[in-house]
């Protein structure tokens, strides 16, 4: 089939639902139906959708020749097959779904774009297979899927057979995750019901235009059951932005843009350029000058060190937060994404800090909660569905201690970082880049390389910790740091650590782009080494690295015979 190009009528003027000013037709189509008063983001049909996102507006149809019918007769106030028919005048659409190859931002994309005006976008049988056929599509031609959704619900016309396209398209998108093929959600207002409760939630990023509302209730149904008033902003975008259930919010203007960088990093990588040959991290202890290990903790401390935000600032492209856990929250001590580091696609992840009281008290001082640990096995998941290397920064005093992180689950949160990090199948590099407090810190740390900056410290408590436990005197804080062996030196003494990142003088924060530029060329040298691995020696490789430490037992042996397998 060739592209189409889409083409809508705008009248002469239009009533802003949301401020109810009169908008000029025309500008309210060129500003993408974003009325320009208020923001308040108008309803689009899917041709309109179609074009708007799709490079120079151009896309071509699916050839799915898929009609709903009427299984059950059903009839209310006039039969359903008569609401279909009338539907479909109105519309001039077959089914609540277009389906359509496209690019966004250069890179190929399969399409299945719902319309809400095809009774209501509702998921019947025919929705439900284009959209199960769309992602087949995508599946054959190892094509980004992305889906457009904007739903009441499941088809109560066609009964429980509309509940079964919840299963069916949950299903074939399972499918798309065990061939690593990525999957975007754009919510759009309403998604409610079986879709949302289905593939809207279900792909690997969900991004959603302002004041989007999603939920599985709608708010009246909700109200009249547990007869409360709900807050205004119950359900919207901004609302589950901050509780953990999508990725980010994005102004329709922008859309284009910031889909088309998700897809860049769903197409993959061309091969990595090899870094300069000369390592730039120190290998042996040997090489470095002792010094007072609490000093090491108060230049780790120093609030003017860069931390992870200001890092993926200077040496990445192209960054992309993700938010949440898709469980119970976000939090803002952990901060991840897609990035590029030159050619290569990594999926970044770091405990955050800050340089004033504001964002420290809004990070939290860098210590994660649960959320936090979830949020981070979330994208390491999608890394490793992808075959994206991770890097993580750590940079915290540890887990929070607080009583709402005993409730959620801290300990469990942190183990089940622990497993899955030691499982992983693709190149982790983790660099301490200023305290690495106790288990908060390893929740990060389980890599196939771990660095440290030359001021940095990791340790399994703090020395104001280990001083009033051991000594019951706080005030012995610098001896119990000499104790604790928590300096790089010491660290790569003992192979805790795999190399030294050498610091500008006056350490990292006196010269933030020298230090950047250490950490950058560090990170490539670890992923161009860790590349010529495969997928099934990477996680040996991870395992054996760990299971070194208090034992004579080595596992070079697994490596090699490994090795002469593949061969």
């Amino acid at each position: 089939m060739t592209r189409t190009i889409a083409r809508e009528s705008s009248a002469d003027w239009v009533l802003c639902p949301g401020c109810h000013v009169p908008v000029y037709g025309k500008r309210l189509h060129r500003n993408a139906r974003v009325c320009p008063e208020c923001q308040v983001h108008l309803p689009l049909t899917a041709e309109q959708r179609l074009t708007q996102l799709a490079d120079d507006g151009r896309y071509e149809l699916l050839p799915i020749d898929v009609t709903g019918n009427d299984p059950l007769r059903f009839t209310d106030t006039v039969p359903y097959s008569v609401r279909l028919d009338r539907a479909r005048r109105q519309t001039g659409l077959n089914e609540a779904v277009l389906c359509a190859r496209a690019f966004i931002g250069g890179s190929p994309v399969v399409m299945a774009v719902m319309d809400f005006r095809f009774l209501g976008g509702s998921l019947g049988t025919a929705v439900g297979e284009l959209i199960t056929v769309a992602a087949e599509t995508a599946l054959v031609e190892r094509t980004p899927l992305l889906i457009v959704t904007a739903s009441g619900g499941a088809r109560m016309q066609e009964g429980a057979l509309s509940l079964m396209q919840m299963a069916k398209t949950s299903a074939a998108l399972g499918e798309l995750d065990r061939a690593g093929i990525l999957t975007i959600a754009l919510i759009t207002d309403p998604t409610f019901g079986g879709v949302a409760a289905s593939f809207a939630t279900l792909t690997d990023v969900i991004v959603a235009e302002p004041r989007a509302r999603l939920g599985f209730a709608g708010r009246r149904v909700i109200e009249q059951t547990i007869h409360q008033q709900l807050p205004p902003e119950f359900q919207t975008a901004e609302f589950l932005l901050d509780r953990g259930f999508i990725d980010m919010i994005v102004e329709r203007r922008r859309l284009r843009l910031a889909l088309g960088r998700l897809l860049r990093v769903g197409a993959g990588s061309r091969q990595p350029t090899e870094p300069e040959m000369v390592d730039p991290v120190i290998r042996s202890h040997q090489q470095l000058s002792e010094q007072d290990p609490w000093r090491s903790v108060g230049e780790a401390r120093d609030i003017q060190r860069p931390t992870t935000l200001d890092y993926l600032s200077m040496i990445f492209e192209d960054f992309l937060e993700l938010h949440g856990d898709r469980i119970s929250g976000e939090c803002p001590a952990v901060v991840g994404g897609l990035a590029w580091l030159d050619d290569r696609p990594v999926m970044v992840i770091g405990q955050q800090k800050g340089h004033d009281s504001t964002e420290l008290i809004r990070r939290n001082f860098g210590m994660p909660r649960p959320a936090g640990y979830r949020k981070a096995a979330r994208l390491m998941r999608l890394a490793e569905k992808l075959g994206v290397p991770v890097v993580t920064l750590v940079d915290t005093p540890g887990a929070y201690p607080g009583a709402d992180a005993e409730e959620q689950g801290q300990a469990v949160a942190i183990a089940e970082n622990l497993r899955l990090m030691a499982a992983l199948t693709i190149p982790v590099v983790s660099v301490v880049i200023g305290e690495g407090g106790s288990g908060g810190a390893l929740g990060l740390a389980v890599a196939n390389q771990v660095l440290i900056f030359a001021s940095a410290v990791y340790s399994v408590i703090s020395p104001e910790g280990c001083a009033a436990i051991v000594w019951k005197d706080p005030a012995r804080a610098p001896e119990a740091a000499r104790a604790l062996g928590l300096d790089a030196r010491t660290l790569l003494r003992l192979g805790v650590v795999d190399g030294v990142i050498p610091e500008p003088a006056g350490g990292t924060g006196a010269d933030r782009l020298l230090a950047a530029d250490r950490l950058g060329a560090a990170l490539r040298h670890s992923l161009y080494g860790l590349s010529r691995l495969s997928r099934a020696e990477l996680g040996v490789d991870r395992r054996a690295r760990f299971r070194q430490f208090g034992s004579a037992v080595t596992i070079e042996a697994e490596l090699r015979t490994m090795s002469e397998e593949a061969i």
